[in-house]
């Protein structure tokens, strides 16, 4: 039997959630990761949810680790089955290994890093005779980059870049897609991406997803993209049993395409919502809280939260 005598009013609610969605709001050292593994253990002591059911997604390897690590502290894995955690790229890595095939790809593709990355956007860029000082490789990527994180394809791209730069970064953005194809490999952002067009495009594999994770956790809600947004959006599917944990107070991606919208609409993109704040600080002083407090407090796009401690 879970334990919960150690957590607070607020904490204990949002782990002992029923079905449907929930947005928990967790201001800063207020215990989300311990909500998270808490809920998670929940789910598969009282609420009898197979490990294989749930599916935890966070930003860093090394957060994914910790959440495991605590949830089989909480729960010892039994017949070598566990949750899935893990972040949205390997995660989606995963899913991808089992049905590249039904995107044009071997179950075997290759994963290029940020080194791969720009060889082949410098082997484009000499394909195509586009100067490397006029258009800096790393420039040309990072527009790369972005543009997928919106789910923006080449063709879309080259409807709307019609400037000087942007339309020869369109042209290398389309090359370098057919070289990926050609070699069989995606990159770091293709493979959100095209978890998405696999869902979006394929019925049965969604309709056997829903099925297999039947609990969503998503951490650090507030530093989603639009890719993994749409991905989360899918992946929810009308069961709806999505534990989003985050803080718009907190949001630090916006230069890798972070929307603070994703958590503030959080209730229109899942009726029915509950929400839950954690206000209660166990790593600050009241000195500390007060300062910080009056000057997020300035932030136009957040849903309020008043920070305390004992």
């Amino acid at each position: 039997m879970l334990d919960l005598c150690g957590l607070n009013p607020q904490q204990r609610e949002a782990v002992m959630h029923g079905t449907g969605p929930l947005l928990v709001l967790a201001g800063a050292g207020s215990g989300k990761t311990r909500v998270i593994t808490y809920r998670i253990a929940h789910l598969m002591g009282a609420m009898n949810v197979r490990p294989a059911n749930i599916l935890a997604v966070t930003f860093t390897n090394k957060a994914a680790s910790e959440m495991l690590h605590r949830v089989d502290q909480l729960v010892p894995p039994t017949g070598g089955y566990r949750p899935w955690i893990g972040t949205f790229h390997s995660t989606s890595l995963r899913i991808l290994r089992r049905y590249a095939d039904r995107l044009g790809y071997t179950k075997s593709f290759a994963v290029y890093d940020t080194s791969d990355q720009m060889t082949l956007i410098r082997r484009c860029m000499r394909e195509l005779n586009v100067n490397d000082e006029a258009f800096p490789p790393r420039s040309v990527l990072t527009r790369i980059s972005h543009a997928k994180n919106e789910l923006i394809g080449p063709v879309e791209y080259e409807k709307t870049n019609h400037d000087f730069f942007g339309a020869r970064v369109s042209e290398i953005y389309r090359q370098y897609q057919k070289r990926l194809r050609e070699f069989d490999a995606m990159d770091f952002d293709d493979l959100i991406g095209n978890y998405v067009k696999l869902l979006e495009d394929h019925e049965d594999v969604r309709n056997e997803l829903h099925e297999r994770f039947q609990h969503l956790l998503i951490d650090e809600y507030q530093d989603t993209n639009k890719a993994q947004y749409v991905l989360v959006k899918l992946l929810a599917g009308k069961q709806g049993n999505i534990v989003a944990v985050g803080d718009e107070d907190q949001s630090i991606y916006r230069f890798r395409g972070a929307d603070i919208n994703n958590i503030l609409n959080f209730e229109r993109d899942f009726p029915g919502a509950r929400i839950i704040k954690l206000e209660q600080n166990y790593r600050s002083t009241g000195n500390i809280l007060d300062a910080a407090t009056g000057v997020v407090s300035n932030n136009i796009s957040r849903k309020g939260k008043t920070l305390f401690t004992s």
